[in-house]
């Protein structure tokens, strides 16, 4: 049986979702994306209460896989084809990622580039690296973008910057990505497993429910009206109050200690 192109390791209540195709810098290739999806779809089924999502080897993900873009050049199959079937499963997987209901950390060490760029932006936040990069060059192949960047990159940067860096392709190192938001937090390198980690574990011991509540209210909240992001969070307190996490974090506030939350 092949290697798996996608592994998923569990520790405590944290999931590591990881890209294990060292290789190729873990391209997303139409069998990756797809055990992608696959292992985000058993995280949404499993007790995680934080996800972790990574690469192997020296990159988090190099974008797509360039040898299947020369294949679809050179063969026989219309390039329609190529796209329902490479990108939709792309696609599907950056939706996977994103509609995750547990908060999820892209941990970045090393480039994220062109679709992978988009993977990262998938994801709730961004921790990096000083080996960390992250670019949008589909203009070096001669196409324009995907995997989300056309959604996540203006809402993060603006898009009069959004639109630069599609155009230009320029790469940016971990201080201008920290500068522009495109990674939440940088970490020095004798600091970042360690920080990643307290980080990660700061997330996963929180109000589970109520987190991914906040999580779909931050999401649409950028598009929705005030009136509606109000109803939106009348809703999700009316979820989060009937939750055993609210009663601790009450009884806590009211004894002045610090909450055990239990994810439910």
């Amino acid at each position: 049986m092949s290697e798996d192109l996608v592994t998923r390791s569990i520790d405590g209540n944290v999931t590591t979702v990881t890209l294990n195709r060292p290789d190729a810098r873990n391209a997303l290739s139409k069998r990756l994306a797809e055990e992608l999806t696959d292992a985000f779809e058993a995280v949404d089924e499993g007790d995680a209460r934080c996800v972790v999502l990574d690469g192997a080897g020296t990159a988090f993900c190099a974008g797509g896989d360039i040898e299947a873009m020369l294949d679809g050049v050179e063969g026989e199959q219309p390039s329609a084809e190529r796209v329902d079937s490479v990108l939709a499963a792309i696609h599907d997987a950056i939706q996977a990622v994103h509609g995750c209901d547990r908060p999820v950390v892209a941990k970045i060490d090393g480039p994220a580039f062109g679709a992978g760029a988009g993977l990262a932006l998938a994801c709730d936040v961004q921790f990096a690296s000083p080996d960390a990069k992250i670019g949008f060059g589909f203009r070096r192949v001669g196409l324009a973008i995907d995997s989300g960047v056309s959604y996540f990159l203006p809402r993060i940067v603006g898009p009069n910057k959004a639109k630069e860096l599609v155009f230009t392709g320029e790469l940016l190192d971990a201080d201008a990505a920290r500068e522009l938001g495109l990674f939440t937090r940088l970490f020095e390198a004798d600091s970042f497993e360690q920080g990643v980690e307290n980080m990660v574990t700061t997330i996963a011991e929180g109000p589970t429910v109520a987190l991914g509540q906040a999580k779909r209210l931050l999401d649409r909240g950028t598009e929705a009206s005030l009136e509606q992001a109000l109803e939106n969070e009348a809703a999700a307190q009316g979820l989060a109050f009937t939750t055993r996490d609210h009663e601790e974090g009450a009884r806590a506030f009211a004894q002045r200690r610090e909450p055990s939350f239990e994810g439910r």
